[in-house]
């Protein structure tokens, strides 16, 4: 994600901080240096906002960790001021996994905030909830109620909260995984719509979370609507066939001269027969200014790719291209290059598949 700094690693998966985030750090800060007026307090309101993130971390750790037991892997951990992003490369498609993994980041929330309860009762540490606020009252006491709330908030049955996953893997026990989707994005939006009306008559916090809740229930539907579309095709009808390639030793002039002669953008680097690269229009773009024109292809091209084989199901190879960084994805066969798989061009092929289908069905 751009804007993006990575803070730490754990089980090979990155932790990365948005530039975003620092704005809660900075109203955190304003709203304790306001009420307790000392540098001390607003050092407090600071330190716990980072420990509550530190939750929210942990809680995404319960997800990627939960996943990569069913062979799934997370490539990283972003910290947005809505809360953390696990980026997975996929959702697993068993619905009893789909449940666990969705379970285990609310789960590690609610045992964080058990532990503080026992701490609590321990220490006597207990003060009345109508003493807690923003700034205010027991430092332990206020992380366990957010805990609380966490488990609350993310267990809502609506996209892309952990309790939409939960219902929609509920449902696909005994519907189709399309239609146990559709369900659960229904529930999401109605949801959405009701938030939305409260919060136009008391939180306007509310109005926002409306919209989030609508965004991602409407995403997840259509992503999974896509899939089933693609399921049994393979992906050389889909692909590019009609494409310019590069040498390692090309300028950044000549791949540039490319861009501007035709609609290709992302360029796969052969070398003796063989993909060893994709060059990016982004990344050209950023080497263009830094490096020049006279900069060679193979010190800007990616080394680190995904390659699709044409036999291979275009639902398999859409989601692994889905899931990367890079939108163009080399196709092979017999370790030779034979197209490019393109977000765009699926897209194309999915809606001419679709207008042949409805001619089909008006014969």
């Amino acid at each position: 994600m751009k804007w993006s700094w990575k803070i730490g690693e754990f089980a090979g998966i990155g932790v990365y901080i948005h530039a975003t985030f620092f704005l809660v750090i900075g109203w955190v800060a304003l709203v304790h240096w306001r009420q307790g007026q000392t540098l001390e307090a607003t050092l407090v309101g600071i330190g716990f906002i980072l420990v509550l993130f530190l939750c929210v971390v942990l809680h995404e750790f319960g997800h990627a960790l939960t996943a990569k037991k069913y062979g799934i892997k997370t490539r990283d951990i972003t910290l947005l001021p809505i809360g953390g992003v696990a980026r997975l490369e996929r959702m697993p498609d068993d619905p009893k996994q789909e449940l666990w993994v969705a379970l285990a980041g609310p789960a590690v929330n609610l045992v964080i905030a058990l532990g503080l309860l026992f701490w609590l009762q321990l220490t006597a540490g207990f003060e009345p909830l109508s003493r807690l606020g923003i700034a205010t009252g027991s430092f332990v006491e206020r992380l366990m109620v957010v805990n609380v709330f966490l488990v609350l908030f993310n267990m809502l049955p609506a996209f892309p909260m952990d309790g939409g996953r939960v219902l929609r893997a509920l449902f696909a026990t005994r519907l189709s995984y399309t239609r146990a989707t559709q369900i659960a994005a229904s529930v999401g939006q109605a949801m959405a719509f009701i938030f939305g009306f409260i919060g136009l008559f008391t939180n306007p916090f509310l109005v926002f979370i409306a919209f989030f809740v609508w965004i991602g229930a409407t995403q997840e539907s259509s992503m999974v609507q896509m899939r089933s579309a693609l399921g049994g095709i393979p992906v050389s009808p889909a692909m590019l066939t009609e494409y310019r390639t590069l040498n390692p030793n090309d300028t950044l002039a000549h791949a540039t001269q490319l861009i501007l002669a035709g609609s290709q953008q992302d360029f796969p680097v052969v070398e003796d027969g063989q993909v060893v690269g994709i060059l990016t229009r982004s990344d050209l773009l950023k080497a263009l200014a830094s490096e020049g024109q006279n900069a060679s292809v193979s010190e800007v091209m990616r080394r680190d790719f995904q390659v699709a084989d044409s036999s291979e199901m275009l639902e398999t190879a859409f989601a692994r291209l889905q899931g990367g960084d890079c939108h163009t994805m080399p196709v092979v066969r017999n370790d030779d290059l034979v197209g490019l798989l393109t977000t765009d061009n699926v897209g194309e092929f999915l809606m001419i598949h679709s207008a042949l289908e409805k001619q089909r069905k008006h014969r």
